[in-house]
């Protein structure tokens, strides 16, 4: 295939094999033609879940469909129904999906129709995808990445040569992340192959509404995109320019992008019926159905009449014997509900040495690093990535340095400005084997990752039922302190907390940093691991406590473990004037520092984990003391710090003195830049022991 291809060339004689191909083609066609049409003969039962077909679509569809191989990987959307047909799911496991049946292949009935997750002996790997349109490129770029990355190691089979389909609607190539899904494959000229299904529109929107451009002619500007098109209701033409795309990715001659123009002949979903909005349109898109065409294709080529309508007879027969089967298939037990949250961790106590005779102590940062240092060392599946993290740099803060010297570019090493892409690959990586640390460079950057982490990490392992957990370990350098202004200072633990099936981890020293850090890496589900900035180097008064023994290279801790850092004195425990202090990251320090006006009668709470969190131990000390402080460096009002209090207060109501009292940042949208001002707005030791005194009197 030549580069920038914009037509398919002129159709010769037909193969004996792609005959073979085109009939089994009109088989699968005739089955999904039959599948829709049943859906909509019985709305009633079938648009009790909203769903989508790929009518129109077929042809593109079986054509991409039948150049996979078990080693491949795809990228599925919505409307790739015929897609499944052609990788050989059954309509009866569809239609499962469809209902939300109990053994629904995917997800158990979970998520909606169209969105497989497959891992199955004989079929491509197809990993979870969300309904949000266009998120699926960065995975799917990432399924690329990881398989270049395990092929540079030789850790794949050599003669092996997976490649990914990443099935796109031309709308959704207007999102930005798309765009960086495209930099990246182009920049590392990945084994991927873009599949865009154009039928100019969104849901009501048309294409000249939307772009000013196709998916087409807006690659044109990602050099080293090999670009075709093809008319996606044609099925030889499409087979034809699907396999030349497939033999060029296979043969790693970089990514391509198949722009394929098809009629929409469905609804948008059912939800959006077509004869809503659609008029005259309809019409227009029905002179180019797959279908006739392939039917008129295959009477061109001498296949009898009789054998077309026995093969769209028995076709009919089949997709109604299953729909009738799957009437009757049981639906999922409701006590299933809350299964595959996560993944089973394999680190379930605490191991290794913490304080090694004749250790030496190290800050923060160099725990980290080293502990990267061995995962590296120990784990050639493991990589590091993230911007400035390469051998030029090593990191803002150091925290990479010589890791790409000694590992090589090809395992650590910078990205673009990508904190989706930084994030949402390590879903694809994950899939294919390899096991990424990634960093964001500043937690208050992280905000363009989210859409992934919410969309595409957080959800995998639940809407799978466990097929696809994504092992991930996220670093975000986060706090204030000495003036680093609105943008580098931020905390967003509590934004995070509130995204389920994500773990969020910050340890407050060097022991619990490598610990953590290894449990993190362990883990089989995403993980942020938030590291206080102003705790990296131990230079801020007050934090000296923060720098230890560098523990041994086994340690390691269970996520979900709190660490008493300060007890109170026992034999003042029950005289009614203690106080716990549960708390985190710099907050321990503050809370230290504040104790020492109370000699005996204080007790600081290092939570270590945010989730899951030792709420066994919370309640241990809570009943202990009778009073609780919970202290955050975070603007207070509706934060993890309130949420934490209004627990205790409800759990521990009888047992509790006092009210549960918080303390933490002033509600106010940034850090300011100037000292003044942060130290104004954000708590410090006297804020501590000015609120201990409070909560003490009652």
């Amino acid at each position: 295939m030549t580069e920038n291809q914009t037509e398919e060339k002129k159709q010769g004689k037909i193969t004996q094999q792609e005959l073979q191909e085109a009939l089994r083609a009109y088989e699968l066609m005739c089955t999904a033609r039959r599948m829709s049409e049943l859906y909509d003969e019985n709305r009633e039962v079938c648009s009790k879940y909203v769903h989508s077909t790929s009518r129109g679509h077929e042809a593109i569809q079986l054509a991409a469909a039948f150049q996979l191989k078990p080693i491949d990987y795809a990228a599925l959307y919505y409307r790739d129904e015929s897609f499944l047909l052609g990788l050989g799911l059954t309509p009866f496991e569809l239609m499962l999906q469809l209902m939300a049946k109990r053994d629904d292949p995917f997800s158990g009935g979970r998520i909606y129709y169209c969105h497989p997750s497959l891992k199955r002996e004989g079929f491509p790997t197809i990993p979870h995808q969300s309904s949000a349109t266009g998120m699926q490129a960065i995975p799917a770029t990432g399924m690329a990445h990881g398989i270049a990355y395990l092929e540079s190691q030789k850790l794949l089979d050599g003669k092996s040569k997976p490649i990914v389909i990443c099935s796109l609607g031309d709308g959704s190539v207007t999102e930005g992340e798309v765009a960086e899904a495209f930099q990246m494959a182009v920049l590392k000229k990945l084994p991927i192959v873009y599949l865009v299904q154009d039928n100019d529109w969104g849901i009501s929107a048309t294409g000249a509404e939307m772009r000013a451009m196709d998916a087409y002619e807006y690659a044109a500007g990602f050099k080293g995109m090999h670009r075709v098109r093809v008319d996606g209701s044609d099925f030889v033409a499409s087979y034809r320019v699907m396999k030349q795309a497939v033999d060029h990715a296979r043969k790693r001659k970089g990514p391509v992008l198949v722009h394929a123009r098809c009629p929409l002949l469905g609804h948008h979903t059912s939800g959006v019926r077509k004869e809503w909005y659609r008029g005259e349109n309809l019409k227009e898109h029905e002179q180019d159905d797959p279908l006739p065409k392939l039917r008129k294709h295959l009477l061109n080529e001498g296949v009898d009449e009789e054998e077309l309508n026995r093969i769209n007879e028995q076709a009919r027969k089949l997709a109604e014997r299953h729909y009738e089967r799957v009437l009757t298939s049981p639906d999922p037990d409701p006590e299933d509900f809350d299964t595959y949250e996560f993944a089973p961790t394999p680190v379930v106590e605490e191991r290794g040495v913490r304080a090694p005779k004749n250790g030496e102590k190290v800050v923060m940062v160099d725990a980290a690093l080293h502990a990267v240092e061995e995962i590296l060392r120990k784990h050639p599946e493991a990589i590091f990535y993230g911007q400035d993290v390469g051998r030029r740099l090593g990191g803002v803060f150091r925290e990479a340095a010589t890791l790409a010297q000694k590992f090589g570019d090809e395992r650590v090493f910078n990205t673009p400005i990508q904190e989706a892409y930084i994030i949402g690959s390590t879903a694809g990586m994950s899939a294919v084997g390899v096991k990424p640390i990634v960093e964001i460079q500043f937690a208050d950057y992280i905000w363009p990752g989210i859409n992934q982490l919410v969309e595409e990490l957080s959800k995998s392992c639940y809407l799978t039922k466990g097929k696809f957990p994504v092992q991930a370990l996220i670093r975000v350098p986060i706090g204030a302190y000495g003036g680093g202004g609105p943008y580098h200072s931020g905390s967003v633990e509590s934004t995070l907390l509130t995204i389920r099936g994500i773990k969020v981890v910050y340890p407050s020293n060097a022991a619990d940093m490598k610990g953590l850090l290894k449990a993190a890496f362990y883990d089989p589900n995403p993980v942020v691991l938030l590291e206080h900035k102003g705790l990296y180097w131990s230079k801020v008064p007050g934090t000296a406590e923060a720098k230890t023994i560098e523990p041994d290279e086994e340690y390691i801790i269970p996520l979900g473990k709190a660490r008493v850092v300060l007890a109170a004195d026992e034999s003042i425990m029950n005289t009614n004037s203690c106080c716990v202090i549960i708390t985190y990251g710099m907050g321990v320090y503050w809370a230290m520092e504040a104790a020492q006006q109370y000699p005996g009668r204080i007790t600081v709470l290092d939570l270590r984990s945010l989730n899951p969190l030792d709420w066994e131990e919370v309640v241990r000390q809570v009943r202990r003391h009778n009073r609780a402080m919970v202290l955050t460096e975070e603007p207070l009002l509706n934060s993890f710090a309130e949420s934490l209090a209004g627990r205790i207060q409800k759990e521990c109501f009888t047992w509790l003195d006092a009210p549960v009292w918080t303390v933490g940042a002033a509600n106010l949208p940034a850090v300011p830049l100037n000292v003044e001002l942060e130290r104004m707005m954000l708590p410090n030791a006297g804020k501590v022991a000015d609120a201990l005194n409070e909560l003490l009197r009652f």
